[in-house]
């Protein structure tokens, strides 16, 4: 950024009351990842010299997710104030002015949203007119829970009124305070420690402390910002809305970046999902985290995708699953309700429909044919498939592993495969059949004396 160095303190105490679940608000997932871990990841390019993340007692789950962030633990939670006073302890004797950071950046953790270039737009303005606190303004279309920015005939701001504090005149304001708050380093400590606890209720405002930086003649400014990206996530109609607009944004980057999208309101990505220029994604296909997809590739309609790799120029689908640990090539071909689990499907296979191919290695070329069933599990342990090159394996077949199949073999529809098949060999393995003439008619003649 600048020669101005910042620290950045999230606050991800709140139990999240009204999201009625046993996990923090802040790990609740939005596109696939905690929604901290959105934020974290928006900070991360500005290089922060620390960030520190205040949590609630017993949250070991937050921690661990925001790892290697330091956290401090809040017990117990006496407001936002409070929190950030907690926050200040892994900041001893790094505040201006006789320490390395300049400001300290205030977030909260349930804002999933905020973009990288909001951020950097917020601390470029500290730099341009400095000022003790400068705030994130925002105009939303229902500010009604949000605190009022209450501003002098200058436009500098005299405080922050929380809603619930707010007289009428106050609550009509439009600009409200929109959770980011930069505060020069060298009076934050003193102005938290000047907040008291007289209001609605009884908790240390962080937002106090905009008014006792005006009584002491220090000047606070705002930014106005993105409503959209400022939004706190409180309850679970909250999360699913701002799961809507984070959906909204990876589709528009995904179209910009050349991929083509048939039905783009009908399809869900993962923050994590990268895909490759001419990829065609058909509707209503759902990409869990942890995928990639090459150049060229085509992802028919209702297949859903989690920890996979997909080859240029591959089709997947209709109605295919692609599970963790999946790893297909250039141009393979999985089908209509074929899975694919832990499995290195090599260049140019086809499974083109109702197989399961788990914990295997499937050669260069090789056709699976429609009922083959990798019998990977045998109640107690997982076991590995493997097939060489240009094998073709006969529709209902299953592979009890652990078991190979040679390159070039063939194996006969309806085999039970459970020992090794040499290269090139035809491999038939099922029950002899055995014809009875004139049989059927004496059954069903027996059958229907038995139904009068």
């Amino acid at each position: 950024m600048s020669q101005c160095r910042f620290a950045a303190i999230i606050l991800a105490a709140g139990s999240g009351t009204r999201m009625k679940s046993a996990m923090p608000k802040v790990v609740h997932p939005i596109a696939g990842q905690p929604m901290i871990a959105h934020l974290l990841a928006a900070l991360q390019p500005l290089t922060p010299a620390a960030t520190v993340v205040v949590i609630g007692a017993r949250m070991g789950d937050v921690a661990r997710t925001v790892a290697p962030a330091e956290c401090v633990v809040q017990d117990p939670p006496l407001g936002t104030g409070d929190a950030v006073r907690v926050g200040l302890r892994a900041l001893q004797g790094r505040l201006a002015p006789h320490g390395d950071i300049d400001d300290v950046l205030v977030l909260y953790g349930d804002t999933p949203l905020l973009r990288t270039e909001t951020l950097k737009q917020l601390l470029r303005e500290q730099q341009r007119m400095p000022a003790a606190i400068l705030l994130a303004g925002m105009r939303p279309a229902d500010p009604g829970p949000y605190g009022r920015l209450v501003a002098a005939r200058d436009g500098e701001i005299r405080r922050i009124v929380e809603a619930a504090d707010a007289t009428p005149e106050e609550f009509a304001i439009g600009l409200c305070w929109g959770g980011l708050m930069l505060v020069r380093g060298d009076c934050l400590f003193e102005l938290i420690e000047a907040l008291d606890r007289n209001n609605a209720r009884s908790e240390f405002y962080l937002t106090g402390i905009v008014g006792l930086a005006t009584d002491k003649g220090l000047r606070c400014r705002a930014i106005e910002l993105p409503a959209e990206e400022l939004i706190g996530i409180n309850t679970r109609a909250e999360l699913a809305a701002a799961e809507a607009l984070m959906q909204s944004r990876l589709r528009r980057a995904a179209m910009d970046s050349g991929v083509t999208l048939v039905a783009p309101e009908t399809v869900f990505f993962s923050a994590d999902t990268r895909l490759g220029r001419d990829v065609v994604v058909e509707p209503n296909v759902i990409f869990g985290p942890g995928v990639t997809v090459g150049v060229g590739a085509q992802i028919r309609s209702f297949s859903h995708l989690e920890g996979a790799v997909v080859g240029a120029n591959a089709i997947i689908g209709p109605f295919a699953r692609l599970r963790p640990g999946a790893v297909l090539e250039d141009e393979v071909h999985v089908g209509n309700f074929v899975e694919v689990k832990a499995a290195l499907l090599h260049a140019g296979v086809k499974a083109n429909h109702l197989s399961y191919i788990g914990d295997a290695e499937i050669g260069a070329r090789s056709n699976i044919g429609a009922g083959t069933i990798t019998c990977n599990y045998d109640g107690f342990n997982k076991f590995r498939t493997t097939i060489g090159e240009d094998a073709f394996i006969g529709s209902n077949t299953a592979l009890v592993a652990p078991v190979s199949v040679g390159a070039g073999a063939i194996v006969a529809a309806g085999s039970v495969i459970t020992d090794d098949v040499p290269a090139h060999a035809l491999s038939i393995a099922r029950g002899q059949q055995v014809d009875k003439p004139g049989r059927a008619t004496k059954i069903r003649e027996r059958l229907r004396g038995k139904n009068r």
